[in-house]
């Protein structure tokens, strides 16, 4: 007889399920909206299930992986991200994990730009003294000017495919781009965006001649006008190139006094460190320093949100959150569950 395989899901994330209850899966899932305790995930995972189901929510680390040790076959993670589960302890148990590569794509860098415009062209802040009926006159450049991102320079850090996909987005402001990756270069990209930058000004489609290169973190810091996150969170047990903690007092400080970071990373700690130390990097920055940083978007609450350095918009997480890209993320890792459990 086929052995029928049982799954627990710590989400109901809809009818993509019923892929899984068609096949014959044994299915149960949490039903109530907020995360399941870990107790509760690890009382599942001992009663000996084949496949987990979770969401960025849960803490997936050595504890979950020994307790399903000979019995659980893959944890499919509904997300892009996977910070929640310790690589390094699925490796040990040899338990595979999956994620939802490549949905959000697209998705990250219109956020990312749509971002850069809101901060250069202090949208938010605008719309906010409206609301509060405190700008009840017109001045030339009381009580505050924006600045535009048409042919400036922005530092790209991270070139894999949402850095890329940003690039993209950026050449069309004829903007200068300085990338950094910690990794990997993608030179031949490098070279196709050039020629589609040389191309315009032959064709006078923009007025100056506009470039994009590689070059070492501080100079991309340091030259930059606005700067776009767009790495992994990767810590030093878990790659010979980590990016946890790239950003911090040190790093902040290399960057011009009238410079912009916007950080479309993931994790819980993000690649510009905890929270904490986020907000302990950008307080250091105050008295004669306290213009250096005209915005920030993160995905953050507590501490950061506490740091009168950070002036423009804070932002939960919401860049994934549209229906079709949804809809994409549970077909896929449905997918990837039926393909490690057949």
């Amino acid at each position: 007889m086929t052995k029928r395989f049982r799954v627990f899901a710590t989400c109901d994330i809809g009818d993509a399920l019923n892929i899984l209850r068609e096949r014959g899966y044994n299915l149960e899932v949490y039903p109530k909206p907020e995360a399941p305790s870990k107790g509760l995930i690890l009382e599942k995972v001992k009663s000996g299930i084949d496949g987990l189901i979770t969401t960025l929510r849960d803490k997936i680390d050595g504890e979950v992986f020994a307790a399903g040790e000979g019995t659980l076959k893959v944890v499919a993670q509904l997300a892009v991200g996977f910070d929640n589960i310790n690589r390094a302890d699925a490796n040990r148990y040899r338990i595979p994990f999956t994620n939802t590569a490549d949905v959000l794509t697209e998705a990250t860098a219109e956020f990312a730009l749509f971002a850069l415009g809101d901060l250069a062209r202090k949208l938010w802040t605008s719309e906010k003294m409206l609301r509060e009926k405190r700008w009840g006159y017109w001045h030339p450049f009381l009580p505050f000017l924006g600045d535009e991102i048409t042919g400036k320079t922005i530092g790209i850090i991270g070139t894999g495919r949402i850095g890329l996909a940003m690039i993209k987005k950026c050449e069309g402001f004829d903007m200068n781009i300085l990338c950094y990756d910690p990794a990997y270069e993608n030179h031949d990209y490098m070279r196709t965006i050039q020629e589609l930058k040389d191309l315009r000004y032959v064709r006078k489609v923009c007025l100056e001649q506009t470039w994009i290169r590689y070059a070492q973190l501080e100079e991309v810091l340091s030259q930059s006008d606005y700067v776009s996150v767009h790495v992994p969170l990767l810590r030093e047990s878990e790659s010979s190139t980590p990016t946890y903690h790239l950003f911090n007092e040190k790093t902040l400080r290399m960057m011009k006094p009238t410079a912009m970071l916007v950080n479309t990373s993931r994790g819980p700690g993000r690649s510009c460190g905890g929270k904490r130390d986020q907000a302990d990097a950008f307080r250091a920055l105050g008295g004669t320093h306290s213009t250096s940083f005209r915005g920030l978007v993160t995905s953050v609450k507590g501490s950061l949100a506490n740091c009168s350095n950070v002036q423009e918009i804070l932002i939960r997480r919401v860049c994934s959150g549209r229906s079709r890209i949804r809809r994409m993320t549970r077909q896929s890792f449905i997918k990837s569950q039926v393909h490690h459990l057949t």
